[in-house]
């Protein structure tokens, strides 16, 4: 009993479950229900249709048979038996801050010259049959898909993130070509915007973007690179309204500073340079490769070239001053011109700025035939309005130095060493410096250059050359002798130093003895000033006295000697009347009483003795007495013979 009840049982189960196995299959080729996870979607087949096969592409849009273009979302679906397949695939998911690219099966096919498909009508992936009926074009997409989940057609569209690619059934071809599209794009960093950021200390720091468009019309002729169209395009980010505004393919003059750009790199490609650093004590000059052509500004006198306005073809007349530029170093080049004083340095092994390092010592050949090298070094200074002017005659101040200074200042004073000798080359170098700085300032002038100073060097032999050597000892020799005679001199003079600090040490041991000494002197010093003051004030009272005395004796003598004239004149006139009126022996009388009186006179005022105190011969007759005679007898007949009246 229980036995055939088991067998009942089982034989139930098999037939229920061999009824829900028909049930699935038929459910299955049946596809009348169908079962879409929301996080799919589903691409509709239509296995066979009344109106036939697709004629023409990829899509049926017309009630065909084929792939669909309308998806189906999340949920459950109910088709007709035996008419349609539904395949779930993953919707297209992009990541935060990644791009995707689309890729079309169908559509128009690309006109010849252009690389992406338009998206200027069509620009909606999500809707396939508005993308193929408004001429949507074949092939990968202008457009790009930004971050997010997009449903999009898998079996129109390929769509190619970083992490997958998102497509319906690829054959052995299709995946090829878009593994080396994938390569192409990881390559490009495709998958990532463009970046510039400016961080102190990091490499991409001071960095700068160049777009080269591979898409649109070509540059036309003579054009190196494709001119900016403005800001329309969002720069680059929307290829559709970069060509409208007439962008062209190539590389771009425009460059993308500091920034997040999503650029398609299908549609154009980027390369990171530096940004163009001006340092202080520096100026730019610009050498434009492209732009317009401008007037020449340089000025009639100026015929080394032309010099244009900023943004024209050519030289720029206004340098750039210091500071960063935004400079696309594909559209031309700056040359860096120092403004402040630098030097060049004419000496093997030594630099003294970026432009001398080809510099050598000169050789020179002396009027005595020697060969010396002279190194020296000369300040320039470049006006940074004429720093274009430079740029455009010699390239660069480097070739400026090579080819034009170094010549020229070799030649100087290659000229000047052959009039000197070697000797007064050495000893004339102050002399030649001064000469070479005027000279020098006026050549430097032609060149559009500002000469500062030269600086000489002590000229030097070549290498093995002895004779200069030789030249030098004998002038460092005669040199040692001189700094002798003036070192015994200085030796001398010390040690006539050595003797004065005895002696005073000597005065300063006896300072107090000295000091009372010299109170003494002073002492008596003073004392005998005193008594010379005192002798003095006598002796001018002794002059006033004999003074005095003098004008006291000369008035009593003036007018003694008056009343004396006065006397004779009277007694004159008194002999001369007693002569008229005592003729003869009464003159000779009156002569004689004159005489005596006068001598009388005379042995008064001399106070002699009449009678001599010794006697000095014998007899009664005495010197007075014979004196008396004989001046009686020569008297009387001298006074005879003048009164003796004329016959």
């Amino acid at each position: 009993m229980l036995s055939s009840l088991s067998s009942e049982i089982a034989t139930a189960l098999i037939a229920v479950a061999v009824i829900v196995l028909l049930c699935a299959i038929f459910w299955k080729l049946s596809g009348i229900v169908k079962y879409i996870p929301n996080d799919r979607i589903g691409v509709v087949e239509k296995l066979w249709s009344s109106s036939g096969s697709v004629q023409s592409g990829l899509l049926a849009l017309h009630g065909e048979a084929g792939l669909q273009a309308e998806l189906r979302r999340g949920g459950f679906h109910f088709f007709a038996p035996f008419q349609y397949r539904i395949h779930i695939l993953p919707m297209v998911s992009v990541t935060q801050g990644k791009i995707a690219y689309v890729f079309a099966r169908d559509g128009i096919d690309l006109p010849a010259g252009q690389t992406l498909a338009d998206n200027s009508q069509v620009e909606d992936f999500r809707d396939v049959r508005a993308f193929l009926e408004g001429g949507g074009q074949k092939g990968p997409q202008r457009k790009i898909l930004r971050e997010g989940t997009h449903i999009i057609n898998p079996a129109l569209f390929v769509v190619m993130t970083e992490e997958s690619t998102y497509s319906m059934s690829l054959d052995a071809q299709e995946k090829v070509y878009y593994e080396q599209m994938r390569g192409v794009l990881d390559e490009r960093s495709g998958f990532t915007p463009v970046v510039i950021k400016e961080v102190t200390g990091s490499h991409d720091s001071d960095q700068l973007v160049v777009v080269t468009v591979q898409d649109g019309p070509g540059l036309l002729k003579d054009e190196l690179l494709a001119p900016d169209v403005g800001d329309s395009h969002n720069a680059f980010q929307e290829p559709e309204k970069f060509l409208a505004a007439g962008g062209r393919r190539g590389r771009q003059e425009r460059v993308l500073v500091e920034g997040t750009y999503f650029i398609n790199r299908l549609f154009a490609t980027v390369e990171f340079i530096r940004k163009s650093v001006i340092p202080v004590g520096f100026v730019g000059v610009v050498v434009s490769y492209t732009g317009r052509k401008g007037a020449d500004l340089s000025g009639a006198e100026y015929s080394h070239g032309e010099l244009v306005e900023s943004g024209c073809r050519g030289v720029w007349r206004d340098a750039l001053m210091p500071g960063k530029y935004a400079f696309n170093t594909y559209a031309g080049k700056i040359e860096l011109v120092p403004t402040t004083n630098f030097v060049l340095m004419w000496k093997s092994g030594e630099s003294g700025s970026n432009f001398d390092q080809n510099l050598r010592e000169i050789t020179l050949i002396t009027k005595d035939a020697f060969e010396p090298q002279l190194p020296l070094s000369v300040v320039v200074h470049i006006d940074y309005r004429k720093a274009p002017m430079v740029v455009q005659r010699f390239g660069n101040v480097k070739q400026l130095v090579e080819q034009t200074l170094d010549p020229m200042v070799s030649s100087y004073f290659k000229n000047v060493s052959q009039t000197k000798t070697f000797i007064e080359l050495i000893q004339s170098r102050s002399e030649l410096q001064t000469n070479a700085s005027a000279e020098m300032k006026q050549r430097f002038q032609a060149y559009s250059l500002e000469f500062q100073e030269v600086l000489i060097g002590t000229p030097k032999p070549q290498a093995g050359d002895t004779k200069i050597e030789n030249i030098m000892a004998q002038l460092r020799d005669r040199q040692i002798a001189r700094e002798q005679v003036e070192t015994f001199a200085q030796k001398q003079i010390a040690a006539d130093k050595e003797r004065e600090l005895n002696e005073a040490e000597q005065r300063a041991a006896k300072q107090k003895e000295l000091t009372g000494s010299l109170v003494d002197i002073s002492i008596k010093e003073n004392q005998g000033s005193a008594n010379v003051k005192a002798a003095e004030k006598k002796r001018q009272e002794i002059e006033a006295l004999a003074q005095a005395e003098k004008f006291k004796q000369e008035m009593e003598g003036a007018g003694r000697a008056s009343a004396i004239r006065s006397v004779g004149e009277a007694e004159a006139a008194a002999i001369h009347a007693k002569s008229e009126a005592m003729q003869g022996e009464g003159a000779d009388k009156q002569l004689m009483q004159t005489v005596m009186l006068r001598l009388a006179e005379a042995f008064e005022t001399a106070k002699m003795p009449l009678v001599p105190q010794i006697q000095m011969g014998g007899g009664d007759s005495n010197a007075f007495t014979t004196l008396m005679g004989l001046m009686a007898s020569l008297k009387a007949g001298e006074l005879a013979t003048s009164l003796k009246p004329d016959a």
